[in-house]
């Protein structure tokens, strides 16, 4: 099935290519392990819902300091993150920088923090780092094209011996700095669900609460942590105000001072970079020598082998399940906050359920399903579907609800309004939508190997643990080239269906 273009030309049908993305899900079937721990999934389901419904707040002091460092760690981050995207977001258009920003946010902030943790230890400074320095990347992307996306008009009226600094701050920036600064607080919101997530690696955020609460099987603290959790994100919008964020700022740098932080061990820095991340044969061979580069080839050849191809496999099955079950939350899930389809309480319902799933960072929900079904690519797939379909279906939900208003007044209701006049407007936007999250569904697949699921993040973790650090980079090189990789085939195949609109893309990414 095709349909043709503006130019005559003639474009793969948009049935089709989901059809192709489900086919592609099936045939990885076999060699996904999708098994069931021996224990009985359904009596754990039981207990955890019994005590997500009684939350325990008995150890509230300990709660309260974890949510500080929480929002002291996602603001400090967030700012480090905002202020080097901003400086190089002018400077965008040139190669180098431009390497450098999807060298910094193709990888996890978790990724970053493993790493981080080899040099200044368990300290504010590894959970700031790990935060800034991808989101560095990301703003510098988003304001650069912010920044061209404004009137060139202002620019083309400074003078013509204007340098490029001036005509940045005063033709372009005051043109972008509004929707820069919507898009800072969209962040703030992601930062918030980085810095809880910071915690199962051992920094004193919500999610290291949350780590010995599911490990002890207390779900009633579990149930507590959501709660603290979803009260800062659902009220994000009441105490964060622009007067106020340079004094949130402050009071979180104050907090991370007063952090307890382990001296970091002298030359650890110049070490890690110029010997731990050098591959083992380069360390202390003759790179003259055809024998040490004989070496380095048999080295890479056995790391690839052994583990670079098996965690790629895995974290592409996982990645390709994900992205269906994405699809098919997203279908089923939008209608549900579409008033003329589920009805007034239905949308009220179905719009607090998908705040609820989106808001929560898919690495949480991933560790709480691996309580329940065991260790298995099982969880990582419903946490991923789950988080990215609800995200999803919040777009569409809100697209269709703006397309409700405009239809003719005998339009029907309920499931035929679904059928035969939302799902036809908007199948567009829900394939570019699911192509956009393809690429941080992948990210995400491998970051869920430090769960144990044997993706490419299973075997950095390894690598880590064996103080292999050389070995971690490599592999985390390997994730990065398959992020890039997806993200190029994604934005071929966006165009190729002619689903690459623009406001659907800053959706995508405000998610």
């Amino acid at each position: 099935m095709t349909s043709t273009g503006a130019e005559g030309r003639r474009r793969p049908g948009r049935v089709a290519a989901a059809a192709f993305f489900l086919a592609l899900a099936l045939a990885l079937l076999p060699v996904a392990d999708l098994s069931v721990g021996a224990h009985d999934p359904w009596d754990e389901l039981r207990r955890m819902g019994a005590g997500l419904l009684s939350p325990d707040f008995s150890p509230l002091a300990t709660l309260v300091h974890a949510a500080t460092l929480t929002l002291a760690f996602a603001f400090c981050g967030v700012a480090a993150g905002a202020g080097a995207g901003f400086a190089l977001a002018p400077f965008y258009r040139f190669a180098p920088v431009r390497l450098l920003g999807v060298a910094l946010r193709s990888i996890h902030e978790l990724f970053w923090a493993v790493l981080l943790l080899q040099v200044t230890g368990l300290s504010a400074t590894t959970g700031i780092l790990a935060i800034a320095l991808p989101y560095a990347g990301i703003f510098a992307k988003v304001f650069s094209e912010y920044l061209d996306e404004t009137d060139p008009r202002a620019a083309a009226a400074m003078p013509p011996r204007a340098d490029l600094v001036s005509v940045h701050f005063f033709a372009r920036l005051p043109l972008a700095l509004t929707e820069m600064r919507v898009y800072l607080l969209y962040r703030l919101e992601c930062g918030l669900r980085s810095s809880a997530v910071l915690g199962f690696v051992g920094l004193p955020t919500l999610g290291f609460q949350l780590d010995t609460f599911l490990r002890q099987s207390l779900y009633g603290g579990v149930g507590a942590i959501l709660l603290i959790y979803y009260a800062l994100i659902g009220t994000m919008r009441f105490w964060m105000r622009r007067r106020l964020a340079f004094f949130y700022l402050f009071a979180s740098v104050v907090v991370m001072a007063r952090l307890a932080t382990p001296p970091m061990a002298e030359g650890a820095l110049f070490r890690f970079l110029t010997s731990d991340i050098v591959p083992a044969p380069l360390r202390n061979g003759d790179l003259s020598s055809a024998e040490t580069w004989g070496h380095l080839s048999d080295w890479l050849h056995s790391l690839f082998m052994t583990q670079a191809f098996p965690g790629l496999l895995a974290t592409v099955v996982v990645a390709q399940l994900a992205l269906v079950v994405t699809g098919f939350i997203a279908l089923l899930g939008f209608p549900l906050i579409v008033r003329a389809v589920a009805g007034r309480l239905g949308a009220w319902a179905g719009h607090a359920g998908l705040v609820v799933i989106r808001s929560t960072p898919e690495y949480m929900l991933a560790y709480m399903a691996l309580q329940v079904f065991g260790p298995s690519m099982l969880p990582a797939v419903i946490a991923l579907g789950l988080h990215n379909g609800a995200i999803v279906a919040h777009l569409l939900g809100r697209q269709s609800a703006g397309l409700v208003q405009n239809l003719r007044p005998d339009a029907p209701r309920g499931l035929l309004l679904y059928a035969y006049e939302l799902l036809p407007r908007i199948y567009g936007s829900f394939l570019a939508l699911c192509l956009y999250r393809w690429e941080i569904i992948l990210r995400e697949s491998a970051i869920v190997g430090l769960l144990g699921i044997t993706t490419l993040g299973f075997y950095v973790d390894g690598a880590i643990q064996e103080l292999r650090i050389d070995r971690a980079v490599m592999l985390l090189l390997v994730a990065t080239l398959a992020t890039l990789g997806v993200d190029i085939l994604s934005r071929r195949l966006r165009a190729a269906l002619g689903v690459s609109a623009l406001k659907t893309r800053k959706d995508a990414e405000l998610n």
